[in-house]
């Protein structure tokens, strides 16, 4: 079995940052950030491969940074410039060929 473990999540106000860790119990081939806003179904934040290969959705693509210590299988994502709309439950993610993993989420909200 496989754990994520998840910090970094809080209260901000608009324009502001945060930075979320993840730490997983083995090293992934394949890490991730996917989140979920009330009313709107769980979407992919940023993913990034052991080889750091990084994929990004287009509403965070230039103020959002994933990255990962393999040494210390954890996995951040920097969040910049913070909206409203970024306000979700953020969820770490694992995959491997045959299984997928997931943390227990942490609350982002931004507001003023």
């Amino acid at each position: 079995q496989v754990q994520l473990v998840e910090s970094g999540g809080g209260l901000v106000q608009p324009g502001g940052s945060l930075r979320l860790s993840c730490a997983a119990s083995e090293n992934i081939f394949k890490m991730g950030w996917y989140r979920q806003a009330p009313g709107k179904g769980r979407e992919l934040v940023a993913a990034i491969t052991r080889g750091n290969n990084i994929n990004y959705a287009d509403s965070v693509k230039g103020r959002f940074t994933i990255s990962r210590d393999n040494a210390k299988n954890t996995v951040y994502l920097q969040m910049n410039s913070l909206k409203p709309e970024d306000t979700a439950v953020y969820y770490c993610n694992g995959q491997t060929p045959l299984h997928i993993y997931w943390g227990q989420g942490t609350q982002v909200t931004v507001s003023s």
